[in-house]
């Protein structure tokens, strides 16, 4: 078992295994750390697979854009594993004039960065996906945006990683990172204490009580999602959905089931020490805006339900980057539920980080310190 590696990553995610992959790909030795006896049992196995660009935050867009045009689609390929990634479309869903102006303002805000996005009417929408009722007045239509499935990713990226060489070690929870000499040196779980040159903290809003132990504070809360998988039905529609008011999500998979999620709102308080517990009154409020939106899915029986937290940042968009106060370390964390559809380009991003090298992509709208008080 070693606990030497060039680099050591926090946190066996989607984005920690893509970095994972990356850095091997490279020739840079490998260790990935988890609390968690699963690979991706955080957010990367809860989540309901959307690959979108609309609906971004202007600093956050470039981001999917790169991933979209240039690694989803070829990323089956790439990892061995068919990671049913479909660009097929996301309609982002209406009913009200306040829907209207929101979906108006992050299309007009989408479209001043170079997105290929617009509005239509309930009449175009039908023409789309004739499956929706006469409620939908209007959407945002993405013809680019799209789905995969998250488990099979994470596991694509898992598996390639593995072959590389990297090591995984699963039950070890971080509980210290240690600077020796001023730059990060030491990760410390309850069993050993490893030892690397860099190290990536992707741990989800377990990030922000490990980066804490060296000083490093992010703003970000932890949220709870839920969602249901319905049993098979025949094939309906490739499109990913979407509401103005961001509550409701969905899509069907390559089995033919239906993957949905949403909240109630009421979701305050966890209720199982730290597990992801489903409340029992939000599959059920979901259900009723699926019979809304998709009358025809009014029968269609729900397999199973459950629950998972998103890392929500205080201004909505992660935090990628070094930590200029602990040389060394890098954060990638507090994606607020968008982190699976950037994660190819973010862990390119993070290996390029980690080598040192020049990054792909501009990362100063991510950095850390743009949270320091202005003095």
């Amino acid at each position: 078992m070693s606990k030497n590696a060039e680099v050591i990553i926090v946190g066996s995610g989607v984005i920690g295994c893509a970095a994972a992959y990356y850095l091997a790909k490279k020739g840079t030795s490998v260790i990935v750390l988890d609390k968690d006896e699963s690979i991706g049992n955080g957010g990367s196995a809860r989540n309901g697979g959307g690959v979108r660009q609309s609906g971004r935050d202007p600093r956050e867009l470039p981001l999917a854009m790169y991933a979209v045009e240039r690694l989803w689609p070829n990323l089956s390929e790439e990892l061995g594993i068919n990671v049913e990634y479909h660009k097929e479309g996301n309609l982002r869903l209406g009913k009200t004039k306040h829907h209207m102006e929101i979906l108006q303002g992050l299309t007009d805000k989408a479209v001043a960065c170079g997105l290929d996005v617009r509005m239509i009417d309930g009449k175009e929408v039908r023409s789309i996906n004739p499956y929706l009722s006469e409620e939908v007045t209007g959407a945002s239509w993405c013809p680019t945006d799209g789905h995969a499935n998250p488990l099979l990713t994470t596991l694509g990226y898992y598996r390639e990683a593995r072959r590389l060489g990297v090591a995984f070690y699963t039950g070890e929870e971080v509980v210290e990172l240690r600077k020796i000499r001023g730059k990060i040196r030491q990760v410390v779980t309850r069993k050993n204490v490893y030892e690397g040159e860099k190290v990536i903290v992707a741990a989800g809003y377990a990030s922000r009580k490990i980066l804490g132990t060296v000083g490093i504070d992010i703003p970000m809360s932890n949220d709870l999602i839920e969602a249901l998988v319905t049993e098979a039905e025949p094939k309906m529609f490739a499109q990913m959905l979407g509401t103005a008011d961001a509550d409701f999500y969905g899509h069907q998979t390559d089995h033919g089931s239906f993957v949905f999620g949403g909240a109630s709102g009421l979701e305050t308080v966890n209720k199982d020490n730290g597990h992801n517990m489903t409340s029992g009154m939000t599959a059920p409020c979901i259900c009723r805006g699926i019979m809304k939106y998709i009358p025809k899915l009014a029968d269609a029986k729900i397999v199973r339900t459950w629950a998972g937290y998103e890392d929500v940042c205080i201004d909505g968009i992660p935090v990628i980057g070094e930590i200029e106060e602990v040389p060394g370390l890098i954060a990638a964390c507090a994606f607020t539920g968008h982190g699976f559809g950037i994660s190819p380009i973010v862990g390119t991003l993070l290996s390029e980080l980690a080598r040192e090298e020049k990054t792909t992509l501009d990362l100063s709208e991510f950095r850390y310190d743009r949270f320091h008080a202005v003095i």
